[in-house]
């Protein structure tokens, strides 16, 4: 009997947002089949986390499985096609569009994706599977020694701190490294580092009441400000209803909506199941120019998320199975995915720029506004909206 390999999958996701400063279209885009596989992982989490801040990155889970999917055959592959829903012949020339928009000169500052494999000196790696990664996701190849896991680990680690400029340091433990039996790492970076269209000014900056998911009461500094912004009111299938702001960055490719129920008693679980990148296009449809007095907690939340359960519940159990496992296209050797799991980071503070000219103008209107005080437990989501990418996602119930 053929020993099978470990293929440990690693994959860390950061996000630094700094805020001091349609319709819908008939066929999901590729940034919203791989997004909307991404929400459903973080759905599952978040159900078994519910009075816990998640941070993930839906992007990131779909960036990972589309780098594995060139080396998986038969019903691996199948199945990783089946939960991205892509088409059977091959993703890759929209993946390669997709990371190239991501990527592109006027995102340079603000987003940064890293794709890396790490495999074992020696390791036999088909030159299709590393020649599709580099063409399709700039993906970097290196070598490590795993048979000293601490030296791997330093050197993953450093790759990983590089490219998030030093936010996430700590991807792999060498305890996760198998010394005789690891083989390759696959990690994907997200870094983001966004700034606020409109600005949040430090000294409206207050300690505020927030209400926690578990009915705590504490103080929070919650960030303030009168401006112009997109809001939305919707409801769920089951007549729960809720309310969408966006919070555009600087340049407008990418904003920040937040969601929270209409009603102070019911809980966010009520809301995350029905989020998908079609209810996302759906809200702009809502989205209505309103000028308020806006009131947002200052935040950072950081986790480490295990995939490999949410992902077996959804249906890739094959890639974890040494049995059933089948990534002949990656190597010749017999190898399966040991362990999955990603860390995401996001800091939210005042940082931004100011406020355009004409908003200011706008500003000047009489009418007193009202207040949205994002005050109790909430979603957040970062979307690319070029490409309906759901670059992160989250719930704060502590800020």
């Amino acid at each position: 009997m053929k020993m099978r390999y470990l293929l440990f999958l690693g994959l860390c996701a950061l996000v630094s947002l700094h805020s001091r400063t349609a319709a819908l279209s008939p066929t999901p885009s590729y940034g919203e089949r791989g997004s909307d596989f991404g929400t459903q992982v973080f759905q599952q989490v978040a159900r078994s986390k519910p009075l816990e801040n998640v941070v993930l990155s839906p992007h990131g889970v779909a960036s990972v499985l589309g780098m594995l999917l060139s080396g998986g055959h038969g019903g691996t592959r199948k199945q990783i096609l089946g939960a991205l829903r892509y088409k059977r012949n091959g993703p890759y020339r929209m993946l390669r569009k997709l990371h190239k928009t991501l990527t592109a000169k006027s995102n340079q500052d603000v987003v940064l994706i890293a794709n890396g494999v790490f495999s074992q000196q020696g390791f036999p790696m088909e030159r299709g599977f590393v020649d599709t990664n580099k063409a399709n996701f700039q993906c970097e190849s290196k070598t490590v020694d795993f048979s000293d896991p601490q030296g791997a680990a330093d050197k993953i680690n450093a790759w990983v701190g590089n490219k998030t400029k030093g936010h996430v340091t700590r991807l792999v433990r060498a305890d996760m490294l198998d010394a005789a039996l690891a083989r390759l790492v696959v990690v994907n970076a997200i870094y983001f580092k966004g700034l606020w269209k409109s600005r949040f000014q430090p000294e409206d900056t207050k300690m505020r009441p927030f209400t926690g998911g578990n009915g705590d009461v504490f103080k929070v500094p919650m960030m303030s400000q009168l401006s112009v912004f997109n809001i939305s009111m919707a409801t769920t299938p089951q007549g729960v209803d809720y309310k969408v702001l966006e919070l555009p960055y600087h340049g407008n490719t990418i904003t920040m909506l937040i969601v929270m129920p209409a009603e102070e008693d019911t809980p966010l679980s009520h809301i995350t199941p029905h989020i998908n990148t079609a209810t996302v296009q759906s809200w702009s449809k809502g989205m209505r120019m309103r000028k308020v007095r806006l009131l947002i907690p200052r935040f950072t939340a950081d986790a480490e998320v295990d995939l490999k359960a949410p992902l077996s519940v959804l249906g890739l159990t094959d890639m974890f199975s040494q049995d059933k496992a089948d990534f002949r296209h990656l190597s010749a050797e017999p190898v399966y995915v040991s362990k999955a799991l990603q860390k995401a980071k996001i800091v939210v503070d005042e940082d931004g720029t100011k406020a355009a000219a004409a908003t200011t103008a706008i500003l000047m209107a009489r009418s007193s506004p009202p207040w949205v005080s994002v005050d109790r437990p909430f979603l957040f989501l970062i979307r690319h909206n070029p490409t309906g990418t759901l670059l992160f996602m989250g719930q704060i119930n502590q800020p």
